[in-house]
């Protein structure tokens, strides 16, 4: 009976089909495709937990494309923005 409370929404349901950033993100989406194998070697066996270098190349795009100067910012812009 609880169904109501939750919506499940995508991408898609947010974000125009004519914005730009979607040929940017199918660019992104297959080169980190094509290197996630060589992510992988890079893991270490033991130590801490890492980020996936994956998050860190997309926060690093949305600093490039949006005018984000400070990594407090990145990080509201992380959470904020969608694509």
């Amino acid at each position: 009976m609880q169904e109501a409370l939750f919506t499940v929404s995508k991408l898609n349901d947010f974000v125009p089909a004519d914005d730009p950033l979607w040929s940017v993100r199918t660019l992104v989406d297959e080169a980190l495709g094509r290197l996630s194998g060589l992510f992988n070697t890079m893991y270490a066996d033991t130590g801490r937990a890492s980020i996936a270098p994956e998050k860190l190349l997309r926060a690093m795009l949305i600093q490039m494309f949006f005018p984000v100067r400070s990594e407090r910012q990145l990080m509201e812009q992380v959470r904020y923005n969608l694509m």
